[in-house]
């Protein structure tokens, strides 16, 4: 039966309630964040930007259960990852979650069809006949699906990289710099697949960047300055009034 509860839960995929995290004890300690708290709406694109140690990444990494907080609550579709031991997270990441880094992270050892079907593999699934083709398919590699990363561009490596972290259908898709390590052209590509799953599957994303020309992409642009939330502003407003944001912010910090 569906409740107020789940309802919410499922228009709200993650929701960070006063999340803090701290490195350190003493005089020691250092604050990564501080006391955030917002949500991301399904169906959209959240870029997460901020100059260098204001905790992006920081943020990124709680709200995907790869770190655990100090303080606060990560939820995911409702669950609270406070409470779950590690092979609970661990199950839920694997089922709820997408991840693409920088880096790809694929086998180089596995053909491009092997490490999208590998998460499926993981969970102890066999994919459904034809499930590793149509990823495949929909990130414009209908015909790599036997070539090993080191045959494939960094920008088809990283449309592979997305049809992995897609494959077991996540509520949320996370991205950690996905186009740092692409050229223009590649990385244009790569945030114009990322869109269309938003559009076209209304997926949720939630993508770290540094770059004002990717987060443009986004429907909405979260800020962060010394482990806080300072401002958000819809990606609409173009490159170069997020530019300008972040200018701002950096002289700042």
């Amino acid at each position: 039966m569906t409740t107020p509860q789940t309802t919410a839960a499922s228009a709200r995929p993650v929701e960070l309630r006063s999340l803090t995290k701290r490195h350190g004890a003493g005089e020691q300690a250092v604050t990564a964040l501080d006391r955030v708290s917002t949500s991301f709406a399904a169906g959209s694109m959240t870029a997460v930007m901020g100059p260098s140690g204001s905790g992006k990444s920081t943020l990124l990494h709680c709200a995907a259960g790869i770190d655990r907080p100090t303080a606060g609550q990560v939820l995911i579709n409702g669950t609270d990852l406070g409470t779950l031991d590690e092979n609970a997270l661990t199950l839920l990441r694997r089922e709820r979650m997408g991840f693409v880094f920088q880096e790809f992270n694929l086998v180089s050892a596995l053909t491009a069809a092997q490490n999208v079907e590998l998460p499926l593999r993981l969970a102890g699934r066999r994919p459904a006949p034809g499930e590793v083709a149509a990823a495949l398919a929909e990130v414009g590699l209908a015909d790599r699906g036997a070539h090993r990363p080191s045959e494939l561009s960094g920008g088809q490596r990283q449309r592979v990289a997305i049809a992995r972290a897609m494959i077991a259908g996540p509520a949320v898709l996370f991205a950690d710099e996905p186009t740092g390590a692409l050229d223009t052209r590649a990385s244009r590509m790569v945030l114009r697949l990322l869109r269309e799953l938003v559009d076209g599957r209304g997926q949720t994303v939630v993508m770290v960047t540094h770059d004002p020309a990717a987060a443009a992409y986004a429907d909405r642009v979260v800020l962060l300055a010394d482990g806080r939330l300072v401002d958000e502003l819809p990606g609409a407003d173009g490159a170069e009034a997020i530019a300008a944001r972040m200018a701002v912010l950096e002289v700042r910090s």
